[in-house]
């Protein structure tokens, strides 16, 4: 009997700090992608990371992780780029624009004239606006180019709502819409638990409307809180990444929170923006509306026109 190899799986990483190391550990730990590069303008980094991340094969799964160039990306199946200026306290996502525009341009070229014909997941910040430049930069399909998008703030609303409720935030269904940033927002009127609408729940356990307004705000802030006690955010996102790059390795069709590109989807187009969408090995396969009220339609509206400007302002300056 002969037993067919299967293919091998690749990843390229590009951007080693904080966020690029934590998501190369998570992956370690999952055992996801069989060969692993590591690509950083700090080769003494990537080098020293390849050698400790190495290690955790012997309890995990093989697998053949080393520092690289874009070179080696040419035959990656998902390059994630975590690469750019980290955002520091009292900045906002958008302050970020005009900086991180410039190195998106400087990773894009490479990767794409490696011959790079894989999914780009883009997670640096302001993350929605980066992503759509390196769709304009790369010319590749806007399925094969998405960002991590809101997937971390609906994380935290699910671990915010499950703190509230007394049940497992795997058992609840709800999503943060819009801009990853300042303008998004909580769509509840479209969140569930146990099939149940997630506003008959809150009701029924006495939360008022204020008191989904905090949860909402402390959800928006909490990257502020973190960023002003540990000086930057990895493990969360980190583990988005990880989620997001199994569903496309695996070629799952999973239903996730990502930056999405919009082609008429509530009433928007040329722009990306936090929306779930079913993930696969082409990228993004579909996108998903969730049907929002009237006040939701109108901060979709508002986060998006938000992004649009910020993203032309940019993409004009360079």
């Amino acid at each position: 009997m002969i037993i067919l190899a299967l293919e091998r799986q690749k990843v390229a990483l590009i951007g080693d700090g904080a966020v690029g190391s934590s998501y190369a550990y998570a992956m370690m730990q999952q055992g996801l992608a069989e060969e692993f590069v590591i690509v950083d303008v700090v080769k003494e980094r990537t080098v020293g990371d390849a050698l400790d991340l190495e290690d955790a094969q012997v309890f995990t799964s093989p697998k053949h992780v080393y520092s690289g160039d874009y070179e080696d990306c040419h035959d990656a199946d998902l390059a994630i780029i975590t690469a750019g200026a980290p955002q520091k306290p009292g900045e906002t996502r958008l302050d970020l624009v005009n900086k991180n525009l410039k190195i998106m341009q400087a990773i894009i070229k490479p990767l794409v004239a490696s011959g790079f014909k894989g999914v780009i997941v883009v997670a640096a910040n302001p993350v929605d606006i980066l992503t759509y430049a390196a769709q304009k930069f790369s010319g590749f399909p806007k399925n094969r180019v998405f960002g991590s998008g809101t997937s971390l703030d609906s994380a935290r609303l699910r671990v915010a709502l499950s703190k509230k409720l007394n049940i497992s935030s795997q058992s609840i269904d709800a999503y943060i819409l819009g801009e990853h940033g300042d303008s998004e927002f909580a769509a509840y009127s479209a969140a569930r638990v146990g099939g149940e609408p997630f506003l008959d729940v809150a009701k029924r356990t006495g939360l008022s409307d204020d008191d989904l307004a905090t949860i909402e705000d402390q959800v928006r802030h909490k990257a502020y809180e973190i960023i002003n006690r540990k000086g930057a955010t990895f493990y969360g996102v980190a583990t988005c990444l990880m989620r997001i790059s199994r569903a496309v390795l695996r070629d799952e069709n999973a239903i996730l929170p990502v930056g999405a590109p919009m082609n008429g989807e509530y009433g928007l187009n040329d722009v990306y923006i936090g929306s779930p969408a079913v993930i696969n090995g082409s990228g993004i396969e579909k996108v998903i509306e969730v049907p929002l009220n009237d006040k939701e339609k109108a901060a979709m509206k508002a986060s998006a026109e938000t992004l649009q400007k910020t993203t032309k302002d940019g993409m004009d300056q360079l």
